[in-house]
């Protein structure tokens, strides 16, 4: 069993902003096949900043842990801010993570900036 910090078990336990949005701005899906864990985020955006923020994930408690961690994050950032959100950011606000869940479940920030990637492109049709 690998060694989680309290942050981690209280936001696998706990997860925030879990769900769909529904007609979100934009969508962002990551997965990693190998290990199973797929992310999905959904994005409202409002005057160039993140009003809304849900995430779906398929995973290890690691990779819930850490979608809804970028979901706090996120929330209340312009896009330009969220865009610099990293994983390793993220792993860092957990408390750590185990080396062996670093490379799968810490997907969340490349979700999140897909899915300000799609709604830019939508923005730019």
């Amino acid at each position: 069993m690998p060694f989680y910090s309290e942050k981690v078990l209280d936001h696998f336990k706990h997860p925030r902003n879990v769900g769909e949005i529904e007609n979100a701005d934009g969508t962002g899906e990551v997965g990693n096949p190998v290990c199973g864990d797929m992310m999905t985020f959904y994005v409202k955006i409002k005057d160039n900043k993140i009003e809304d923020v849900k995430f779906k994930t398929f995973g290890c408690g690691a990779a819930i842990a850490v979608s809804s961690m970028v979901s706090e994050m996120a929330k209340g950032k312009t896009l330009e801010e969220a865009m610099k959100l990293t994983n390793e950011m993220v792993a860092q606000e957990l408390g750590g993570l185990p080396p062996n869940k670093l490379h799968c479940s810490n997907l969340g920030a490349d979700a999140l900036h897909k899915a300000i990637e799609n709604y830019l492109t939508k923005q730019n049709k």
